[in-house]
């Protein structure tokens, strides 16, 4: 399954683009010293029946700071050597959602090689069963 499945086209796509945080993020011994640039691509989709809101209310529907609050939790819990370690550390918290069907994430460290603009990884993955 992928963002684009055909299962997902009765889906809400909300997103999250360039979520950045300071985080202490990785292997080489620069980045074992201090925090640094992190920057997140979050893409949650829920459910349309789920979360049209009839009366313009929040709680309506799955709210971004739900997102902000996971992400921040987890860089907060220390370091973390590989950033796909902590892209499927924010998939299985956002799937734990009961509004949330299937989720993409990408991260990127802008700042590591000065030869390139950032590095990074992405992945997707639907709630088993839902779709």
């Amino acid at each position: 399954m992928s963002p684009h499945d055909p299962a997902l086209r009765h889906c809400r796509k909300m997103f999250l683009r360039g979520l950045t945080v300071q985080a202490r993020i990785g292997i080489h011994d620069f980045e074992l010293q201090a925090p640094q640039r992190l920057v997140l691509d979050i893409d949650v989709y829920v459910p349309l029946q789920d979360t049209t809101p009839q009366g313009d209310q929040i709680h309506e529907v799955v709210d971004y700071d739900f997102v902000r609050d996971l992400v921040h939790a987890r860089v907060a819990q220390g370091h973390i050597n590989l950033q796909e370690t902590l892209c499927d550390d924010v998939l299985s918290a956002l799937l734990r959602h009961p509004g949330v069907w299937a989720a993409q994430v990408a991260t990127h460290k802008p700042d590591v090689y000065p030869d390139c603009d950032a590095v990074g990884v992405q992945a997707f993955r639907a709630k088993p069963g839902v779709l």
